[in-house]
């Protein structure tokens, strides 16, 4: 890996009008932090600078973000834990959302079988049980080192004093303003009195999630689950036709799994397992990709471009079709990490035409994921590092805040297949590994991935994006490895994405030359423009000087931190 000391850089192309408000790069021996935002970044370091570990520091990340990126930090929602461990040991904690008890197939459709677009997408009823507590607390519980309370300080500090809202705080907020002014509890809080909206500068102050998270820290995550936090959740979803019930919430565990395990040209690659798609469908992807000699010009070859699109294209097929939930799918891991099944499907790319998605087999209505996730990675003195990736599911979750409580819940039922009666592959019209289920986890696309060279931490990395995150992964990854650009010129190179179905290249907006966009046509490819894919902060680290490097994605905000 090629790495670069800190700089400050530019944007390539005009995509966000915030980029004051970030900081890009940053480098260290004793910790780093990449994250969408600055305050939650540096929570993070400052517990790595009172002797807390990469977890920890995570744990603090992840409840500040809570309370400062609310469109997707959480403690509403769920997510993916991956834990590299200095001395070899790795793990993942999956907290993922899970299906309420009395949750059926059919919950979300008319009397005439089409889907309820409001009900899936808005409210109570959309929620799934909330994992992310649960799963903080389960990595501390693990392999933490400083007390609980004080991982949780930054945050209650955060949202009891309150901070400076930035441009980007206030635009998404007033994006999203008739949504969440559904609900009168999010109207509350994310609006003043009156319903008047904030303005850039001006400091907010959420004094009922301060008093959520002071409840965690003295109590522990019971607190959320079987406490007065669990009683709030629960009496909101009563009065707003919501299905989640004490003994959901109770029930609630996170889930301790091995990684899934790859090799890439002599690099280990670590993910999530089931029920994220993205370890699984990433290391596919790079098996396939692997038996190809890439071109020296990289990115800007259409020939190695049009291999990366049908390696995405077959990949994602395999991902629909085979993986969900493995306490109730049967998920085939050795043949997605399989080197002699990726050649085959290698084999069957033509590199002079597109295949035509529907022509692998069938038909499938996917279930749709959006692009508001968040992620950040870190690692500490020792060289534990976390990829953490986690979300509400669409921006501000079910756009409704529980009452009192302060805080979004998720609205993350819609990542199941919520329409179990529209036609399925030809001839397998019972293989829908995604249906809703009673106490099920739905798939994610979530890759929060550690790669290592040597048994030690190389890259970490990850994206918020929906079914787009493991693309992004992907081109991160084969772009610091086979094109030899450094971290920083691998994030910010412009980006596609192809999902199978729809049968459609995406591509980021004014980042591509005519020309190459004209090859692409040419070759069958059906290209559609998109603002931006992906916000990949991630870390570096040289083998030989043991310097850690911060690259925060340019996408968003990002903000990078070291010591």
């Amino acid at each position: 890996m090629k790495l670069i000391p800190l700089i400050m850089i530019t944007l390539i192309a005009p995509v966000l009008s915030f980029a004051q408000h970030t900081q890009h790069s940053a480098q260290g021996k004793n910790g780093v932090v990449g994250a969408v935002e600055e305050n939650a970044a540096k929570a993070g370091i400052d517990i790595l600078k009172r002797g807390g570990n990469a977890v920890d520091a995570a744990v603090a990340v992840a409840f500040a973000l809570a309370v400062t990126y609310p469109q997707a930090g959480n403690i509403g929602g769920g997510g993916f834990m991956l834990i590299c461990r200095a001395n070899g040991k790795n793990e993942s904690i999956d907290y993922r959302e899970r299906a309420p008890a009395g949750a059926t197939a059919d919950m979300f459709l008319n009397a005439d079988s089409s889907v309820n677009r409001e009900t899936s997408n808005y409210g109570h009823l959309a929620a799934g049980v909330p994992g992310t507590a649960r799963g903080l607390e389960t990595a501390w519980q693990r392999h933490g080192k400083l007390p609980w309370k004080k991982l949780i300080e930054p945050a209650i500090r955060l949202a009891e004093t309150g901070f400076v809202l930035k441009p980007f705080h206030v635009n998404q907020f007033l994006l999203f303003e008739n949504d969440l002014k559904k609900f009168p509890s999010a109207g509350k809080t994310f609006f003043k009195p009156g319903g008047l909206p904030y303005k850039a500068g001006e400091r907010w102050i959420q004094k009922d999630l301060a008093r959520t998270l002071r409840l965690i820290a003295d109590e522990g995550a019971d607190a959320f689950y079987t406490g007065s936090i669990a009683d709030s959740i629960v009496a909101d979803m009563e009065r707003h036709n919501g299905i989640i019930t004490k003994d959901d919430l109770a029930s609630y565990r996170a889930g301790v799994r091995s990684p899934v395990r790859g090799n890439y040209r002599g690099y280990d690659i670590l993910g999530i397992p089931p029920p994220s798609s993205g370890g699984l469908t990433l290391i596919e992807m790079l098996n396939i990709f692997g038996n190809l000699s890439p071109a020296q010009d990289g990115f800007r070859n259409p020939d190695d471009i049009h291999i990366l699109i049908e390696t995405m294209r077959l990949a994602y097929f395999d991902r629909a079709r085979y993986i969900g939930d493995m306490d109730f799918v049967d998920v085939p891991v050795d043949t997605f990490l399989s080197n002699d099944y990726a050649r085959r499907l290698f084999l069957q790319i033509d590199p002079k035409r597109a295949r035509k998605s529907l022509s692998l087999v069938g038909n499938l209505e996917t279930f749709r994921e959006n692009i508001e996730t968040t992620h950040f990675s870190v690692i500490d003195r020792e060289g534990n590092a976390v990829a953490n990736t986690y979300t509400l599911e669409d921006n501000f979750g079910s756009k409704a805040v529980i009452q009192g409580a302060g805080f979004l819940i998720n609205n993350e039922m819609h990542d199941f297949n919520i329409q179990p009666y529209f036609p399925n592959y030809k001839g397998w019209a019972e293989n829908n590994p995604n249906l809703i289920q009673s106490c099920k986890r739905m798939l994610s696309s979530m890759a929060p991935t550690i790669v290592l060279k040597d048994g030690k931490p190389f890259l970490i990395t990850g994206s918020p994006g929906g079914r787009t995150i493991i693309n992004t992964v992907f081109q991160i990854i084969i772009g610091v490895i086979d094109y030899q650009l450094t971290l920083r010129e691998s994030i910010d190179r412009a980006r596609f994405n192809h999902n199978w179905i729809p049968d459609t290249l995406l591509v980021e907006k004014d980042r591509w030359s005519n020309s190459t966009l004209e090859a692409l046509k040419s070759k069958g490819h059906i290209i559609e423009a998109v603002k931006f894919l992906g916000d990949a902060h991630s870390i570096g680290i040289d083998p030989a000087t043991g310097i850690y490097y911060g690259e925060a994605d340019k996408r968003r905000m990002g903000w990078a931190e070291a010591f």
